[in-house]
C-alpha cells in the first residue's frame, strides 16, 4: 500500500513539474514583455507637444509635433519618438534608444541621458518667437567636399612611364551618422558621400578608368561601419609586377575615426585588401 502511494505522488510530480515549468516561462514573458509589445502612454506624448528649452544651456532644443521630434539645429535630421511605461523611445539612423523618464509634467520634463548619469531638464517655451528657429524644415546636409579634388602623380616601372590621375567628387548620396550631444542625447547628421573618379594610362594610352563608390567596399568593411562613413580620399601608390596601386581612405564624418583599403588594378578587375 505504501508503494502504491509513494508510485502515485511520483507519477503526479512527473506530470506536474513541466506544468509549473510551463507557467513560469509564461508569467517571465508576460513580466518581460518587449517595448513594442506594450500600449504607447499617450497621455505623456501629448504633453510633450511643444518647444523645449534646455535648462542647462537656456538654449532653444526641440520641438514636438505629434510622434516628431524636431531639433533648433538644422544640421540634426528630425527623429521619431514613442513614450512607453517609464521611458521614451528616439529612433535613431541605426536603430531605437531609450532614456528613462525621471519627472513630467505640462511644463518640465526630466530624463536619464542613456547609459549616463546625467540628467537632462528641459521646460516648454512659452515664447512664440521660438517658433522661428523651426521655420527652416530642411535638414542641412553637411558637404565634407565643397568642389572636386584632383590629384596625379607620375611613376616608372620597367622602363615605361604611368600617369595615375585621381578625381575626388562630391555627390548627392546622404550619409547619416549619429553622434551625441553634451547632454548625451543621440542625433542624426546628415552628410553627402563622394564619388572618387581614377584613371591609369601608360605613356598616353589609357589603360583603366573607374568611379568608385563606398560600396566598392562593402565586402572588406563591416555594413555598419560601411553605413556611417563617407569615401573620403583616394591615393595612387604606383605600380609593380602585381598590378597598379591605390589607397582609399573610409572616415567617419567629423571624427578621426578611419579605415585604409588598398586598392590593386589587375588585369582590368579591382581587389581588396585591408591596409
Amino acid at each position: 500500500m505504501l508503494m502504491r502511494f509513494i508510485s502515485s505522488n511520483r507519477l503526479m510530480v512527473r506530470w506536474l513539474f513541466p506544468l509549473y515549468l510551463i507557467l513560469l516561462t509564461l508569467t517571465a514573458c508576460g513580466s518581460s514583455m518587449r517595448s513594442s509589445e506594450r500600449p504607447e502612454d499617450t497621455k505623456a506624448k501629448a504633453m510633450l507637444q511643444g518647444i523645449w528649452i534646455d535648462e542647462a544651456s537656456e538654449l532653444v532644443w526641440v520641438r514636438i509635433e505629434g510622434d516628431t521630434i524636431y531639433y533648433a539645429d538644422n544640421q540634426n535630421a528630425p527623429v521619431a519618438f514613442r513614450v512607453v511605461h517609464d521611458s521614451i523611445y528616439l529612433t535613431n539612423a541605426y536603430g531605437e534608444r531609450a532614456y528613462k523618464i525621471d519627472f513630467q509634467t505640462e511644463e518640465e520634463f526630466w530624463f536619464h541621458s542613456g547609459d549616463k548619469e546625467d540628467m537632462v531638464k528641459i521646460y516648454k517655451s512659452d515664447n512664440p518667437a521660438d517658433s522661428l528657429l523651426f521655420q527652416q524644415r530642411e535638414v542641412e546636409v553637411i558637404s565634407p567636399v565643397k568642389e572636386p579634388i584632383k590629384r596625379d602623380s607620375v611613376v616608372y616601372f620597367q622602363g615605361n612611364r604611368y600617369h595615375g590621375y585621381v578625381q575626388i567628387n562630391p555627390s548627392t548620396m546622404k550619409v547619416m551618422r549619429t553622434a551625441y550631444g553634451e547632454n548625451g542625447v543621440a542625433a542624426d547628421n546628415v552628410y553627402y558621400d563622394n564619388v572618387i573618379y581614377i584613371c591609369i594610362y601608360q605613356g598616353t594610352q589609357f589603360i583603366y578608368g573607374k568611379n568608385i563608390v563606398k560600396q566598392t567596399f562593402e565586402n572588406v568593411l563591416d555594413k555598419d561601419y560601411l553605413n556611417s562613413a563617407i569615401l573620403a580620399d583616394m591615393r595612387f601608390l604606383g605600380v609593380d609586377a602585381e598590378g597598379f596601386h591605390f589607397l582609399a581612405t573610409l572616415t567617419k564624418p567629423e571624427s578621426q575615426v578611419y579605415r585604409a583599403i588598398r586598392l590593386t588594378i589587375r588585369e582590368g578587375k579591382i581587389h581588396l585588401l585591408p591596409a
